[in-house]
């Protein structure tokens, strides 16, 4: 029983170290400003459309393959403040794709046309043959704007020795995007921990039951093993006279 509430005691303190963890990582996002939209109808949009926060749910359950949680602690039309793992998820996809949606316009200066037809990026005309293919064949001109498709790429998948596709890779993942996923995924990590915490201090509580019950059950045991019940008659067996037996072998 003394186990079962040290238990207790354990329990108590992680549930309260848990629950202190949840209500800075709320406040983080709230002074943030970070929130998820929904619609009347409590279905999420991403820049005003449902087609928008579908194709990024997409994303993240079908590429990502991130078991997405609905409801009270996961996505939740009651509580937009992105504070959950899901929220964190869903907001990290929804930079990611938009990043990997977009067009990055790129522009040339002559000391980056002079350093592409040095490293041979460009022919000692300009002429361009790269990876992107809408400019190949084409004289590079300084001050030229050239729209670039990221066409669903990463940063890795990127050509950094390209002329045009180097360039676009900087701007399309740029430190401020790199950043923010960072920073999301530290907050899905956390909430995650904190969700481990809640399940460690949901053990020792179960433990400190089992521990309670068992000591419990054991002094009922005992004590019911101490107790004698006295016959309201005396048995007949120990009314017979018995003569003590004689040795007569002297």
């Amino acid at each position: 029983m003394v186990v079962g509430v040290g238990y207790f005691v354990g329990a108590g303190v992680a549930y309260s170290k848990t629950q202190g963890g949840y209500g800075a990582l709320e406040a983080f996002s709230a002074a943030q400003n970070v929130e998820l939209s929904y619609d009347e109808e409590g279905q999420l949009v991403d820049r005003g459309t449902v087609e928008g926060a579908q194709a990024i749910m997409s994303l993240l359950e079908d590429e990502w393959d991130f078991p997405v949680t609905m409801g009270r602690g996961g996505l939740d039309a009651n509580d937009p403040v992105v504070d959950s793992q899901s929220e964190y998820m869903f907001q990290m996809a929804t930079i990611v794709y938009h990043v990997l949606n977009g067009e990055q316009t790129v522009v040339l200066t002559e000391a980056d046309i002079a350093r592409s037809i040095e490293s041979g990026a460009l022919a000692e005309d300009g002429t361009y043959s790269g990876t992107v293919e809408a400019f190949q064949g084409e004289v590079l001109e300084a001050g030229v704007p050239y729209t670039v498709p990221v066409n669903g790429r990463y940063w890795t998948e990127f050509d950094r020795t390209d002329a045009l596709d180097g360039k676009a890779r900087e701007l399309a993942w740029s430190g401020t995007a790199h950043a923010l996923v960072a920073e999301l995924g530290v907050g899905a990590a956390t909430h995650s921990a904190l969700m481990l915490a809640l399940g460690i201090a949901g053990l020792l509580a179960g433990l400190g039951v089992v521990c309670l019950v068992m000591g419990v059950a054991f002094l009922w045991h005992t004590k019911k093993g101490m107790q004698v019940t006295v016959p309201d008659t005396v048995p007949e067996a120990m009314l017979k006279d018995q003569s003590p037996k004689v040795n007569t072998a002297s």
